[in-house]
């Protein structure tokens, strides 16, 4: 099977630690991921934070979920997590890059993976990278705490 691989961009205004603090939060990520995440939690807690190397997040509904472990935490420029399970995929990391721009933070979400079955790489390619996409513009449209 060959490997796929997809990235998306958005930009916020508001500052790269405030983006990544809404990211790293996966106790938040029900109020801003979308429809697809109406329940999140974590599993396990990471290292040095909450939701640092080590962490595994729940993320979905009550019947239908993924879990994510985190694999780099470097606060506020890079998130990296790896599926565990829950979706069609196989070896899936993604790469959360956070870049200050003049007015903010560009957020670049890259990520690759195997399909589960074959013959289904492109169009789980094209799942994902929407799905991914809806997530990097909710996540850019957040709004620091105040």
């Amino acid at each position: 099977m060959t490997r796929q691989s997809f990235f998306v961009r958005a930009h916020s205004s508001a500052p790269p630690d405030a983006v990544f603090d809404v990211l790293a939060d996966s106790t938040r990520w029900c109020e801003w991921a979308g429809p697809l995440i109406r329940r999140s939690s974590w599993e396990l807690e990471g290292s040095p934070e909450a939701g640092g190397v080590g962490a595994i997040r729940r993320l979905g509904s009550s019947r239908i979920f993924s879990r994510e472990q985190i694999v780099e935490y470097d606060r506020p420029r890079h998130l990296a997590y790896v599926i565990l399970s829950g979706q069609p995929v196989r070896q899936y990391r993604a790469d959360v890059s956070l870049t200050p721009s003049g007015d903010g933070t560009d957020i670049r979400w890259e990520a690759t993976f195997l399909p589960r079955l074959p013959g289904t790489g492109r169009f789980i390619r094209w799942y994902l990278s929407k799905i991914v996409g809806g997530l990097a513009r909710n996540l850019a449209a957040q709004r620091p705490a105040a």
